[in-house]
């Protein structure tokens, strides 16, 4: 009986940090239409406290970096690489023990896609990311990613 609750204490605990993650990131979704047939998809993230967010290069060995992943579609392709828009810090971390790359308060991640005929759609997929701050560095997150674009 105790190892059960002392288990569920354990798992619990561990969600509860999962949890925390992806509640210090707030990330809001929107497209922009820049020319015929092709939008920049923004991805804003606006950081909680006193919390950094990695950037896509973090930096060497250590930290999890911000990584996109879309769903593929036929209706659509991605334009280039996802681009970052926000005032990077590049910091020694002894953590890590070199530097790192993140952000404080805000970043804009912005994709192009360029649709395929005039069509709606919706751009799919996950962010992966980490925050940390002086103290800790919470657990890993992934959030979903739906964007309406077309029309």
């Amino acid at each position: 009986m105790k190892k059960t609750i002392l288990l569920a204490l354990i798992v619990l605990s561990g969600t509860m940090a999962i949890a925390q993650s992806s509640k210090q990131v707030n990330w809001v979704y929107s497209a922009k239409k820049v020319a015929d047939k092709t939008y920049e998809i923004h991805m804003t993230a606006t950081i909680g406290g006193d919390y950094h967010l990695y950037a896509q290069d973090a930096g060497g060995d250590g930290p999890i970096p911000t990584t996109f992943n879309f769903t593929k579609s036929p209706l659509f392709a991605l334009d280039g690489t996802v681009k970052e828009k926000g005032q990077i810090v590049k910091k020694f971390e002894s953590a890590w023990n070199h530097n790192v790359n993140y952000y404080e308060k805000t970043v804009d991640f912005v994709q192009v896609v360029k649709l395929k005929s005039n069509v709606k759609t919706t751009l799919a997929g996950k962010v992966e990311f980490m925050v940390c701050n002086d103290k800790e560095c919470l657990p890993p997150a992934d959030v979903d990613i739906k964007v309406n674009i077309g029309g």
